[in-house]
Formats: C-alpha cells, structure tokens, sequence
C-alpha cells in the first residue's frame, strides 16, 4: 500500500487554485501574468494551491507568491519530480497519481484560476468544469485569458452549445477576466457568489 502524503498544514485564509501550463517555452507574457497573479494573491490574503512544479508558469507563480510572503501548497505526483521539477522551498505533498493531485488540489480550494497551459491544463479545466456541470460543486472558476489564449475554447463550448449537447446555462459556468487585476477583483467573496458582475465568453 502506498504511504498517505504528510498532513497540510492548517490555513485559516481563502485558498486558490492556480491551474497553468509548465513549459519553459511559453511566450513571456504568460509567465510573467503568472507571477504577477502569485504576488497579488498574496498580497490579497490567498493561498495559492498548485501543481507543485518549479518550471514555466507554476513555478512563477509559486515563486512570486511566496516572495511576496503568501502561504503556498504545491501537490506533485512523484513520477513528475524530475520533469517538473519540485519548488521544495514551500509547503509540498508528493503524491501517488494525477487523480490524487487533482483532488486535493480541488479539496484545498475555495476558487479556481485557469492560466494559459497545455494540454494537462485543458485536462484539469474541462474535468472541473464538468464536475460543475453535474452540480457537484459551486467554486467559481475564474479564466486567466491574457491575449485571448482561451477565447479558442470558449468558442467550442459555444459550439457544443449551439449543437445540443449542452444546455446554455452551462456558459455561466465560469468568468472570464483578461488581466491580473480583473481577475484578483473576481476573487472577491461578493464577487465570486454572483459571477454575473463578471464577462462570460
């Protein structure tokens, strides 16, 4: 059997999740939005919670948040430690699979922010979003979409509306914010209870 990961430490504050690609390759723009993000929900009184990685834009992001004196909780599947590359200079579980990582990503937060990433990004997104499609949770899901990155999915989620396979109430799922500070904003409690205030795309 394999061993539970360590307890996390005890958080009293609102957490965030932060959903975001890791490749060094991205175009700057993106990572620096990440770290930007990190240091102002610290600054905000949030937890960021993230996939663990030091590369691309979760390291940013994790980075920036704990310069600025944020808490952070990484969660990493082990096979991922090399590839990713730890951030071990903040709270980190190793754990066993990407399922595992992805629920206590999900137990640990009180909102969700979706960065420009991959295709393990998209994965996470459209599983959450699904999850609150079939009424199994109401955290606001907030897009990151800085130069537009999403604006391609929102697109097919309109396209799978206007087909029939999913009701138009679905499009209220999530807001949509194109900077930093819109989206620091959107995480406000008043805020995030009525994700109408908010673009929907």
């Amino acid at each position: 059997m394999a061993a539970s990961p360590d307890p996390i430490a005890p958080f009293d504050g609102p957490s965030v999740c932060l959903f975001c690609g890791s490749s060094e390759a991205a175009d700057p723009v993106y990572t620096a939005a990440a770290a930007a993000f990190g240091t102002e929900a610290a600054r905000a009184g949030w937890r960021l919670v993230y996939g663990g990685g030091g590369v691309g834009l979760m390291g940013a992001a994790a980075r920036a948040a704990h310069a600025a004196g944020g808490r952070v909780l990484g969660v990493m599947p082990a096979f991922l430690r090399s590839r990713e590359r730890l951030f071990d200079e903040v709270e980190t579980l190793v754990v066993t699979s990407m399922h595992e990582r992805k629920q206590i990503m999900y137990d640990q937060s009180d909102a969700f922010v979706v960065a420009p990433g991959g295709i393990g990004t998209l994965e996470e997104v459209v599983e959450l979003l699904s999850w609150k499609r079939l009424d199994l949770h109401g955290k606001p899901v907030i897009f990151l979409n800085i130069d537009g990155f999403w604006d391609t999915f929102f697109a097919l989620m309109h396209h799978s509306v206007e087909t029939g396979f999913t009701p138009p109430s679905f499009l209220t799922a999530w807001v949509v914010c194109d900077t930093v500070e819109a989206a620091i904003e959107a995480l406000r409690p008043d805020v995030t209870t009525d994700g109408l205030k908010y673009d929907q795309r």
